[in-house]
């Protein structure tokens, strides 16, 4: 009866059909044989996407294709209803294993086959049900079949809805699972999650950790499909810092550094993922630590530009030329294109960093050459980035070589975006390296010379970054890039970031030059004193400063009016920056005659006024603390800034012109007020050099009430504290306390007992009278004893656990045990 109501009548069924009574009355297993072989095997491949035309869609398969339908036989749909019934809780489990691989069989049949199946409601509870079973075969069909009815749109919301998501993940939390049914369960997962309401819900369900722990499977298509799911979800920014704490960046980039067989999709699935992360500023040096480097994607038709110039004598990728060892040419007609290939290890010690870059130069010129190189050019699925703005993720070998190629080419916005690419990967000395090895620097400095603000601004920005490494730093300034610079300031109307990029390379660059010139004048100095000849021991020393520098450059008078300028109106961080090149401009020309006649006392005023002071200087000291929390940053800006200006007036003093035009009293006052101010310790160091020397030529000024009371008060003892609180040495240590005794001994100051109480240094003191040497307990107690003497001090001392200390030290009978009790004494009387 039953039969009958399914099938259509007997005089329509094809001349081999068998007769339903019989069909019904067999085995299951046989009705489960007839309904197989009635159903086509078609193999059922298509993205998971969204914009399928037949909304039958897979999450395994290639991007573009469509899926795969059939028109299978009225046999098949026929008994579709039967074993959507077979599925029933109160069936045989054979059976019901069966009817479920039976459905599962019939699913790869297409979207019409899929389409007959979810005619019966209910179905797919029941097969989420299956998923339950111990029965392995069971559980593979009942996620087969999932992964069918999830692969159509219209489908993947009646799948979640039926609670498939929470089952697939304690079924994939199993102990012991085989290959397929992990397979099965998490593209069912991958296929879901292509839809962005259901990828929200599949996070809830803590399925993140268990992708990440299905990245290390054995088999590549569990991979995959956990690859697959992790990008989807990575989507979601609010996944971000789960799967960043699971450690799926190291995970995943692994697969992009090794070049695994058959991996393309786990490759491509991992890349879309990690780009997600990428996107996150919190975890993008996280994905580059790991060996990654951003390459902006500029098209196939920007490589055809590209010239490798195979005709001529082969270089290292940074520009050092290969000797030539034999004039005759190779019997082969390839001495030129292989030379390089066959080096002899006694005669050439290449580092592994020239080595790799000119392996990541053979790999990219060569897929240049054939035109390999992003031939896909289609838009990234579920991507917000435009075409512009699209960039992927290379292995760093290829991708320092890639970005060195691309700034080769013609585009001026491919370069642009090359040189964006470098600023971004320069966040370590391996990294700099690698670029400089790459022959980089030269290519940036050309594009230096472009008049294109946009252009000027990106190179800028990667010179900026590289020059942070000392070794680059020289490099950049040996390939000539003081010309280009100088050209940018003295132009008025450049754009402030190039200004600012631009002041960091020249500040970093006569940095290092500052300290060379400091080198040869002790080095001359030297010579001097022992009456030897200084031509001779000079040369070298000077050749190499005189390569190094172009003097007409930095000495132009327009580019130090600029440099002054800056220094009266711009920010702090501007004025360090401009102060600092000055301070070189000065050591390099003993007359001053450029800077003396311009107005550099108007520029030092405005560096010495930070605004940050004035406003803390009206609050009172709690308040002022708060401030200086709140306001770190701004603080440590006018410090640097004021700092450079410190030791630029300090070189100006030198010259008497200078000397007698400044109104010196005024800046001694600026000066003692700085002193007091919250800036940093460390910029102080300038400060207090700066005032001693002005009070030299002041003395009438000073006389009345003594420099050295300032410097003691807000310089020396807070550095001795400082060093005492954080130094890991304990000689350091004790020299600083020792040092700090003395200075309170004496009595060269009043108000020491507030200034030590104010930099926080009793604790360190009590911890140093336990745990220091006996020559630090010494100076530690004294320092202890002459803060006891006022009574307001004890609070703070016995806050500190003082009272402890001494008492250990008494009981123990250790030496200083007197002083120890004496200081006891008066604590608690």
């Amino acid at each position: 009866m039953l039969a009958s109501t399914l099938l259509p009548p007997s005089k329509l069924l094809p001349s081999h059909f068998v007769p339903p009574i019989t069909v019904a009355e067999a085995p299951l297993r046989n009705r489960v044989a007839i309904f197989s072989k009635s159903t086509p095997k078609l193999a059922f491949v298509a993205r998971a996407t969204n914009d399928a035309r037949d909304g039958t869609v897979d999450a395994t398969s290639s991007p573009g294709v469509d899926a795969v339908t059939s028109t299978s036989s009225g046999l098949g749909d026929g008994y579709v209803a039967l074993f959507v019934r077979m599925l029933g809780l109160d069936r045989d489990p054979l059976d019901r294993e069966q009817a479920i691989i039976a459905l599962w069989k019939y699913s790869l049949g297409g979207k019409k086959c899929i389409d007959t199946i979810m005619q019966f409601p209910g179905c797919i509870n029941l097969v989420v049900n299956l998923l339950r079973l111990e029965s392995t075969s069971a559980c593979e069909a009942a996620a087969g079949l999932l992964r069918s009815l999830s692969s159509v749109n219209l489908y993947r919301n009646f799948v979640a809805e039926s609670g498939a998501i929470e089952e697939i993940n304690r079924l994939l939390r199993r102990s012991s699972l085989t290959p397929e049914v992990k397979e099965q369960s998490l593209t069912t997962l991958w296929n879901l999650s292509v839809d962005e309401k259901l990828w929200i819900k599949i996070s809830k369900t803590e399925i993140l950790p268990v992708a990440i722990k299905y990245l290390e499977d054995e088999d590549i298509k569990v991979k995959e499909a956990a690859g697959g799911i992790l990008a989807n979800l990575a989507l979601s920014r609010v996944n971000h810092s789960i799967m960043v704490e699971a450690g799926v960046i190291p995970k995943l980039a692994k697969f992009l550094r090794s070049n695994l067989e058959g991996s393309k999709v786990l490759r491509k699935e991992a890349r879309n993922a990690l780009l997600e992360l990428f996107k996150d500023n919190d975890y993008k040096i996280l994905v580059m630590e790991e060996g990654l480097v951003p390459v902006p994607s500029i098209g196939a038709a920007a490589f055809k530009s590209f010239n490798p110039g195979l005709h001529l004598w082969p270089t290292l990728p940074d520009g050092t030329e290969i000797e030539r060892t034999s004039r005759q040419p190779s019997p082969f007609g390839a001495s030129e294109l292989l030379l390089g290939l066959n080096i002899d290890d006694k005669n050439a010690n290449l580092e592994e960093a020239k080595v790799s870059a000119m392996i990541g130069r053979s790999q990219q010129q060569f897929l240049a050459r054939v035109g390999a190189l992003e031939m896909e050019e289609k838009t990234i699925p579920n991507s917000d980035c435009s075409n512009d703005q699209r960039f992927t993720l290379l292995p760093w070998m290829d991708g320092v070589a890639r970005l060195a190629l691309i700034l080769e080419l013609e585009d001026k916005s491919a370069s642009i975006k090359a040189a964006e690419s470098i600023a971004t990967a320069c966040i370590n000395e391996h990294m700099r390296i690698a670029f400089r090895e790459a022959g980089v620097i030269k290519h940036l400095i050309r594009l230096l010379k472009c008049d294109d603000d946009a252009v000027q601004l990106a190179v800028t920005q990667a010179l900026e970054r590289l020059s942070v490494s000392d070794i680059v730093c020289q490099v950049i300034e040996a390939e000539g890039v003081l010309g280009p610079l100088v050209s940018i300031l003295k132009c008025s109307g450049t754009v402030g970031t190039i200004v600012e990029k631009s002041l960091s390379i020249l500040a970093r660059i006569f940095d290092l030059s500052k300290q060379k010139q400091l080198e040869l004048m002790d080095l001359r100095r030297h010579l001097v004193e022992e009456k030897m000849t200084v031509s001779t021991r000079l040369s070298s020393t000077e050749q190499t400063v005189s390569k190094t520098f172009s003097w007409n450059n930095i000495l132009d008078s327009v580019f130090i009016a600029q440099l002054v300028e800056i220094l009266k109106s711009s920010p702090p961080n501007l004025q360090g920056k401009a102060a600092s090149v000055l301070e070189f401009v000065a050591l390099s020309d003993p007359t001053l005659a450029q800077i003396c006649f311009l107005d550099i006392e108007s520029g030092l005023r405005s560096a010495f006024q930070q605004k940050i002071l004035k406003i803390s200087e009206d609050m009172e000291s709690d308040a002022e603390d708060q401030f200086y929390e709140a306001y770190a940053i701004e603080f440590e800006e006018a410090g640097l800034a004021i700092s450079a200006a410190s030791r630029l007036l300090t070189i100006l003093l030198d010259c008497e012109q200078f000397r007698n035009k400044i109104n010196a009293p005024y800046f001694i006052d600026m000066l003692r007020e700085i002193l007091k101010s919250n800036i940093p310790l460390r910029s102080k160091d300038s400060v207090v050099a700066c005032l001693l020397k002005l009070s030299s030529f002041s003395a009438s000024i000073t006389s009345v009430y003594p420099i050295n009371v300032e410097v003691t008060l807000y310089e020396t003892i807070p550095r001795l504290v400082e060093q005492i609180k954080t130094s890991f040495s304990p000689e350091a240590q004790e020299t600083a306390v020792v040092e700090l005794n003395r200075i309170i001994s004496e009595g060269v100051v009043d108000s020491t007992d507030e200034a030590i109480i104010s930099e926080g240094a009793i604790s360190s003191l009590v911890k140093l009278i336990e745990e220091g040497s006996e020559r630090a307990v010494e100076a530690s107690l004294a320092i202890l004893y002459n803060l006891s003497k006022n009574n307001e001090n004890h609070s703070a001392l016995v806050t500190a656990g003082a009272l402890q200390v001494l008492k250990r030290i008494v009981l123990a009978n250790r030496p200083h045990w007197e002083r120890a009790l004496l200081l006891l004494r008066i604590l608690q009387p």
